[in-house]
């Protein structure tokens, strides 16, 4: 019994000895901590004036931030709206802003539904206050986040949160649509007289806005049954 205490100390002796502390002490700067090197004695040190992050430089602000380099939301589309960007956008949409928002954008989801009581209810995107936002808002939002909702920066990027800000819209104008906002094409189909305005500003894109390379995969018809065919 005690040669074997003695062979587990010595063991133990050993293992100690091969033991150094240069993994615990190291020659590092800790966050937050002193360093008597700098000046200003401080470890935590800013990038240097004109560091680039890692990757392409993001200089075109309207896009990525949704503010303009005057930093006013942007009320035009920093990317070309079409049929492919909405239905992007509505895909998105369904994915990540449904289940609070609902799929008309009245904030009566799910989420809302069954009892998530706020000081500020789930924004409602028929509401003049926000027909009146500028599409930059939208953008922003997804981004940073407001009030209870958290930022999706992280979880969608930026040409998604476009798609969204897009198909926000169209579900702001399908419940407030004016007849005279139809294009003559439109109001024919749907037995109207006279010619309209026009297809209304429903967006508003900049100039030199590019093509959005947004592409939603087709869906696949669904299979018709022998009786379904009849």
């Amino acid at each position: 019994m005690k040669s074997t205490q003695v062979l587990m100390v010595l063991g133990a002796g050993l293992l100690m000895s091969g033991c150094h502390l240069d993994m615990v002490i190291q020659p590092k700067v800790k966050s937050q901590s002193e360093n008597d090197f700098f000046a200003d004695g401080k470890g935590t040190r800013l990038p240097v004036e004109g560091a680039v992050e890692y990757g392409k430089p993001k200089t075109d602000s309207a896009f990525y931030t949704g503010y303009n380099e005057s930093g006013q939301l942007v009320s035009e589309m920093p990317v070309k709206v079409d049929e492919r960007l909405i239905k992007r956008g509505k895909e998105r949409f369904e994915i990540f802003c449904s289940h609070c928002h609902g799929d008309l954008g009245d904030g009566q989801g799910m989420i809302a539904q069954r009892g998530f009581a706020l000081a500020r209810p789930v924004g409602n995107y028929h509401t003049q206050r926000l027909r009146d936002m500028p599409v930059g808002h939208y953008f922003d939002v997804i981004t940073n986040g407001y009030g209870t909702m958290y930022g999706h920066a992280s979880r969608i990027k930026p040409l998604d949160r476009w798609a969204i800000a897009s198909y926000i819209r169209v579900l702001q104008f399908s419940q407030a649509a004016n007849p005279n906002d139809l294009d003559a094409d439109t109001r024919k189909a749907l037995g109207l007289s006279g010619s309209g305005t026009g297809s209304g500003v429903l967006f508003k894109t900049a100039t030199s806005a590019p093509a959005a390379p947004a592409q939603v995969p087709a869906q696949p018809a669904p299979a018709t049954t022998q009786e379904e065919s009849r």
